[in-house]
């Protein structure tokens, strides 16, 4: 017996010993990207969870998608809602020789710095939930203010003027989603009194623990007559709950729109919800995104946000049916594509760069270019999009001077059939179908960046820090973001004081003379300069130096857009900070065109790759530098 157990033991043990030969050599195999059917690239998938419908679509979208390349690898991880198993999913795909990693995670926080260090080492895609900081190579997932804001306008919209009592289903407690959805929300129903959310559950995107939540809530209140559900899962478990209990005529919201039984579409039909609003997991441009990371592709922006649709019983079929149309132009007529470009004007060296890259960009896509200057004004600028229009061109694009008063001229766009795109501005209206897409910098990004340079820079400082700010045009989205992003971080730190804030139009003249008022104020008591354009910052220096001081010593000096001029300030030792705002537009936006008419899916903002510049490192990405 005892001789017969020692050869089933050695039987076994060989055994195991041919398993683990033979996992080693899968995974040599697939770390130098030589397997027998040719793979060329191994991507890796490390997902939170796939018990969030929403995941599994993403999944499936990713799958799909990278079926198509017969070159490509993916090796997918689910970290079942660890954190700690998502750390070590990742460190196995590295060790398995990944070329790329395409991350989703619910704690962005607690993620950052491995990610952060994967980035060092191969291109990371983060799809879906947003992470602190740039150290990535793209980020891809939804406007989630946008939808919390278009889930409030739902809410009033079905309200009218009625008393409402409502509860916010909330996802995985302090994530980036929830905090930005319920933001948003809240700008809403805040401007309506007949509005009262009486309560907030976090249900951490789980249909059943939504459920529950909501039937202990029912014991104490049963007024509650509307639910805004951060996901249509969770709003399914309200709903159950409800039926549980018995109780009718709730309204009901979710957030997804997806597909299947159950979905946010099919509940939409069966009138469960009376709304959801629907955009694309990324899974599918994440993989199209991947190669072109891969491939060395040019182009590749930081940041896309995806495209939400608003849907309810009235337009959910149309929405299932109708595909992105593309533009009809027929070959025999035009050889190539007309483009109407309208330009802000020449107020800065910055414009100017911008203007040049649309030009050659135009040229290297065969785009055929008509180019229009509108010298600052908004009559012109609608002026000449109503002569495109007029012209027919194919697509116009245009860099708004404001954020309002273009609703007029884009209708006539929309209704003769033009797509409009919005280059380095965007546009605040109601309506966000009247524009295809904006492309340009995260303004309020650019902001807080300023200002972590400062509280950086200041830290252990405990007297007061007074600021003087340099305001871009009223009104124009930098002015408005580059302002709100500042004042978000310092909010927090009540030694940070704005002491004086006003508009220099981006312009250096208008920077020198706000700065020379601000100094005959003020004198001494100011220490930090925050201008909205290096323009101004300029102006502002000049304006410093014939006060008498040294700017960058005696009075810190932080400006946006990273323009030569700029650098020099900074060798100089005059400016001491410069976050980057890319004005070279042109290939993104001549990409975004021949997307458009190959009928590809096109987000509803592209974000570019951006920089900070301080006297340490200016000299050493200097020679880099394209404008």
């Amino acid at each position: 017996m005892k001789a017969g157990f020692r050869i089933k033991k050695r039987y076994w043990m060989a055994i195991l010993v041919l398993i683990i030969l033979g996992w080693f050599g899968y995974k040599a195999a697939h770390a130098s990207h030589q397997s027998n059917e040719g793979t060329k690239f191994v991507i890796g998938v490390s997902q939170a969870n796939l018990t969030e419908p929403w995941r599994v679509a993403m999944n499936n979208e990713i799958k799909s998608e990278s079926d198509r390349y017969k070159d490509l690898h993916v090796i997918y991880t689910d970290a079942a809602h660890s954190i700690d198993k998502q750390k070590q999913d990742i460190n196995k795909l590295l060790d398995f020789g990944i070329d790329l990693l395409i991350i989703s995670t619910n704690d962005s926080k607690s993620l950052t710095p491995i990610i952060a260090k994967v980035h060092k080492k191969i291109p990371v895609i983060v799809l879906g939930r947003a992470i602190d900081g740039y150290d990535y190579s793209l980020f891809i997932g939804p406007a989630n203010e946008v939808i919390g804001r278009n889930a409030g306008q739902l809410v009033a919209d079905l309200a009218g003027d009625k008393k409402v009592n409502l509860v916010e289903i909330q996802g995985l407690s302090q994530s980036p989603p929830v905090i930005e959805r319920s933001k948003g929300f809240k700008e809403i129903i805040e401007n309506h009194p007949n509005i009262h959310q009486v309560d907030t559950i976090v249900a951490d995107w789980n249909r059943d623990k939504a459920e529950d939540e909501v039937i202990k809530r029912l014991k104490k209140n049963r007024k509650i007559n509307f639910v805004f559900a951060h996901s249509d899962a969770m709003a399914l478990g309200v709903h159950r709950a409800l039926e549980k209990k018995g109780i009718q005529g709730f309204n009901i919201i979710g957030v997804d729109g997806l597909e299947g039984d159950d979905g946010g579409l099919d509940l939409v039909r069966r009138n469960i919800l009376k709304g959801t609003f629907a955009y694309r997991t990324g899974g599918k441009e994440s993989i199209q995104y991947a190669m072109d990371l891969l491939q060395g592709k040019s182009g590749i922006p930081k940041k896309i946000l995806l495209r939400v649709n608003k849907i309810t019983k009235d337009n959910v079929d149309q929405y299932v049916q109708t595909k992105q149309n593309t533009l009809n132009i027929s070959k025999q007529q035009k050889n190539r594509i007309e483009l109407g470009f309208v330009q802000v004007g020449k107020e800065s060296s910055w414009r100017a760069a911008n203007s040049s890259s649309i030009k050659k960009a135009a040229q290297d896509f065969g785009i055929e270019l008509k180019f229009k200057n509108a010298n600052q004004s908004m009559n012109n600028q609608i002026k000449a999009i109503r002569n495109f229009i007029r012209e027919r061109v194919d697509i116009i694009a245009f860099s708004p001077i404001v954020q309002t008063g273009y609703e007029d001229v884009l209708k006539e766009a929309k209704m003769a059939g033009i797509p409009v795109i919005l280059t380095d501005r965007e546009l605040s209206l109601k309506d966000d179908t009247l524009w295809l897409t904006s492309i340009g910098s995260d303004f309020q990004e650019e902001g807080r960046r300023a200002a972590r340079w400062l509280l950086e820079q200041t830290k252990g400082v405990k007297k007061n820090i007074n600021i003087v700010e340099l305001q871009g045009t009223p009104g124009a989205s930098p002015t408005v973001y580059r302002k709100k992003g500042f004042e978000e971080l310092l909010r927090n730190h009540s030694n940070y004081h704005i002491i004086a804030s006003q508009s220099g139009d981006f312009t250096k003249e208008a920077g020198r003379s706000v700065m020379k008022d601000y100094l005959e104020k003020y004198g001494e008591e100011i220490q930090v300069v925050y201008a909205h354009n290096d323009d101004m910052a300029l102006g502002a220096i000049e304006a410093i130096e014939e006060y008498g001081k040294r700017p960058g010593k005696d009075i810190l000096i932080i400006s946006v857009d990273a323009t030569k001029e700029a650098f020099n300030a900074l060798f100089a030792g005059k400016l001491n900070l410069t976050v980057e705002c890319n004005p070279m537009l042109g290939p993104e936006l001549m990409k975004v065109i021949m997307d458009y008419t190959e009928g590809k899916e096109i987000p509803v903002k592209i974000v570019t790759e951006e920089g900070i510049f301080s006297q340490e490192n200016a000299k050493r990405d200097f020679i880099n530098r394209a404008y």
